[in-house]
């Protein structure tokens, strides 16, 4: 079959999962998926490893609220060379983190090449603040939404960006104990939440790639630091992996069949395989996904603070332990091959009347 193979790797942010849950620890496992299939769509939080990054070339990175849409049918794909980047700093950013910053961005265009737009700082602080939900799941709100998207407007419209890369302060006051299980390698990710609704918003306002890196104050070196904290432990600022993601970040096609519509554009018919935790299968894409012709496969090692499986949400999917055997089911299914013909025991047909 000449049509290309696409996955989708899911993995959700906030909520404390073992791979996936910290700096870019998910890398690995979108590096091996996307040898075996011919297109790889995920999402920001497995691609983004602070400072740390990996250029994978059938990879697309898609914000995970283009991500739900694109799985429910309403926006297409279509992929790009590369992306003017537009870059917004939050007004509470103090003057010396504000040029570590723009420092970084600069290397960004002086050694990767990328094309960034001028800057635009928001109007007020936006005034970040993070909670956490029941399940243990972390979240957050803006004080100021409208700043931000007066912010991204001007980006767009006088700059001509194409995406937004999103710098908000964030407080310093938080949770000692969850930042220390953070860095532990153990326990959820207090950021990420919050990240979601920042990219969230502009997306969904604009309809272009977005996504966030925090500002934070500098801390003294962790002497107990856990390699899949790492990354975010190497300099001032999270940015680079970003402005990496994001310059060659897809578009987003709001009305399908159009006049305009390009041969390479992808539709979610054309996914065959989503891969999640095998505990958060109850987000947007997951569901919309089972709605189609796209095998499901839950990761059982990759545990995660939520507890929402497949089974009583009536999907039907192939339940594997590690992401090593879900590489196996990919190339399984890629050859047209039922995975349970590799098994020594294969039971025997019954009648269904």
């Amino acid at each position: 079959m000449n049509r290309p193979y696409t996955a989708i790797l899911i993995v959700p942010t906030g909520v404390g999962a073992a791979i996936g849950g910290y700096a870019g620890d998910a890398l690995p496992v979108a590096k091996v998926i996307a040898q075996v299939c011919d297109r790889l769509i995920t999402h920001p939080n497995v691609l983004n490893g602070a400072s740390l990054y990996w250029n994978i070339p059938n990879a697309f990175y898609v914000e995970g609220y283009g991500l739900d849409k694109f799985a429910a049918g309403c926006w297409g794909l279509r992929p790009v060379y590369s992306n003017k980047v537009g870059l917004l700093l939050d007004r509470g950013i103090e003057p010396e983190l504000r040029l570590r910053h723009l420092q970084a961005a600069d290397a960004a265009r002086a050694t990767l090449g990328l094309t960034l737009t001028d800057y635009v700082i928001t109007d007020t602080p936006l005034n970040i603040e993070l909670r956490t939900s029941p399940s243990g799941a972390s979240w957050g709100t803006i004080g100021n939404p409208d700043s931000l998207l007066r912010a991204a407007e001007v980006l767009i419209k006088q700059a001509g960006a194409e995406a937004i890369a999103v710098v908000a302060r964030f407080p310093d006051d938080m949770d000692e104990e969850a930042v220390q299980n953070y860095r532990h390698g153990k326990g959820v990710d207090p950021l990420a939440g919050a990240e979601a609704v920042i990219s969230h918003l502009v997306v969904r306002t604009f309809q272009i790639p977005c996504a966030h890196s925090p500002a934070l104050a500098s801390a003294p070196p962790y002497p107990d630091l856990s390699p899949r904290s790492a990354a975010e432990e190497l300099g001032y600022t999270f940015l680079p992996s970003v402005l990496v993601g994001l310059s060659r970040a897809p578009q987003f096609i709001i009305e399908k069949g159009s006049l305009t519509s390009l041969q390479g554009d992808i539709w979610v018919d054309q996914v065959d395989a989503a891969i999640v935790p095998a505990t958060a299968c109850g987000g947007s894409a997951i569901l919309s996904l089972n709605q189609r012709r796209c095998q499901i496969i839950t990761v059982e090692e990759n545990t995660t603070q939520i507890q929402v499986p497949a089974q009583p949400l009536r999907i039907k999917p192939i339940q594997v332990n590690s992401y090593l055997e879900a590489v196996g089911v990919l190339v399984a299914h890629k050859a047209g091959i039922n995975p349970s013909a590799l098994r020594p025991t294969l039971t025997s047909l019954q009648s269904i009347v």
